[in-house]
């Protein structure tokens, strides 16, 4: 189900979870929608919800566990590896894991290029941001990993 709000109350309630969007740059770039989720988005599939649940999409050989270490399994399966930053790469897409203070997943968001990354609002809008610590709060938690694989080529 997609609905509209105005556009200054879609802005207030993003600076009122994201703190650190006051500090830069953000756009958002779809109407709310819960036709998918964060995981879903940076794996570039507006189709289903991806989440290691009963509810979710998940692969089937992998345990339905919210840790980073299955979250990295899952996009291993699309080609993804670990990598040591938010650096652009050319020829590289990248995502990035966030965790909680309890250590589980929480969000993931996609870098689209050296300026700029998509986030998934849970079951609301995407967003546009500047970097990955743009959408770091209490609900999301912090970076944990990043993740890249070779972009593809037709």
């Amino acid at each position: 189900m997609a609905f509209s709000i105005p556009i200054t109350d879609v802005h207030s309630w993003l600076l009122a979870e994201f703190p650190n969007l006051r500090n830069e740059q953000h756009n958002v770039t779809s109407l709310y929608t819960d036709e998918y989720n964060c995981v879903a988005w940076a794996a570039a599939d507006t189709e289903r919800w991806w989440w290691p649940s009963q509810n979710g999409y998940w692969p089937e050989d992998l345990p339905l566990v919210d840790s980073v270490e299955n979250f990295v399994r899952a996009f291993q399966e699309l080609n993804y590896q670990p990598c040591d930053d938010a650096s652009f790469e050319a020829g590289y897409e990248k995502v990035v894991v966030y965790v909680g203070a309890d250590g589980r997943v929480k969000h993931m968001a996609r870098q689209l290029d050296a300026n700029t990354w998509t986030s998934k609002l849970g079951q609301a809008w995407d967003i546009e941001h500047a970097s990955p610590q743009g959408v770091e709060c209490k609900t999301y938690g912090q970076v944990a990993q990043f993740l890249k694989r070779p972009v593809k080529t037709e």
